[in-house]
């Protein structure tokens, strides 16, 4: 069953803009920020601090009860890590993960950060994901199809070594954080919803060292690789043109 596609208007698309760049100043902010020694919840006191200073609010923030502003994940842990005492280490990876809301539009957007000297193979691996959410973009036209960016993704993750999470998807975004459609970052090109002008998505490749599979910690939140092995996260809110997309969570 096909799902309603949501256009956004010159007016909408402008206010998308707002609210993406914004929230792409926090996280370019709270990247920087990242430091052995430092607390996570220091982390979402800077993610609270600098999304007032934008004049948006942190949508995460009670969002089926999250408890906090900014998802901060460690190592293992793919998404939704919860702020608290935990002490970020020297050779760490640390994925940031922040929504914020400004004029009733929403943008979101993650990174992952190498804490000092990480191993080769935890910097490959960030290198990969990165560059996947790059090549998912780049399939991101008018007149392809959801199907097209999630085959990109999945081709550049598993050609490389890596896999690709595939219970987490990207999805639309707008007035509401999780809009339709969603946006798998595997799947086979040429199917799923076409690509529309004025369509506004969050890619957002999560990408491990080991399998694909995950499990659910005890908090109900945090998302581990179910391996044990390294897992990495980017994302980036789009809006599809009739050339390239626009990347509104650019800096």
């Amino acid at each position: 069953m096909m799902v309603a596609i949501i256009i956004k208007s010159s007016r909408e698309l402008e206010l998308m803009r707002r609210a993406g760049k914004a929230t792409g100043r926090v996280l370019d902010i709270l990247a920087k920020s990242v430091k052995a020694g430092i607390k996570t919840r220091e982390l979402d006191r800077i993610a609270s601090e600098e999304a007032a200073n934008q004049g948006g609010k942190p949508t995460f923030k009670g969002y089926q009860g999250f408890p906090a502003c900014v998802c901060v994940s460690i190592n293992n842990e793919i998404v939704h890590g919860i702020p608290g005492e935990r002490v970020i280490k020297e050779g760490d990876i640390v994925s940031l993960d922040f929504g914020l809301e400004i004029d009733g539009f929403q943008g979101d957007t993650a990174v992952t950060v190498a804490v000092g000297d990480v191993t080769p193979a935890a910097d490959d691996l960030i290198r990969v994901t990165r560059d996947s959410l790059a090549a998912g973009i780049s399939a991101a036209r008018r007149g392809c199809k959801i199907g097209d960016i999630s085959a990109e993704i999945q081709q550049y993750v598993e050609s490389r070594g890596y896999s690709v999470v595939r219970e987490y998807t990207g999805h639309g975004i707008g007035r509401d954080m999780h809009e339709d459609p969603q946006v798998p970052n595997f799947g086979q090109a040429g199917t799923g919803q076409l690509l529309k002008r004025g369509m506004t998505l969050a890619l957002e490749p999560m990408v491990t060292a080991g399998g694909w599979r995950t499990r659910l910690g005890n908090d109900h939140w945090v998302v581990y690789t179910a391996d044990g092995s390294l897992a990495a996260h980017f994302e980036h809110t789009i809006a599809i043109t009739d050339g390239e997309a626009e990347i509104l969570t650019a800096v």
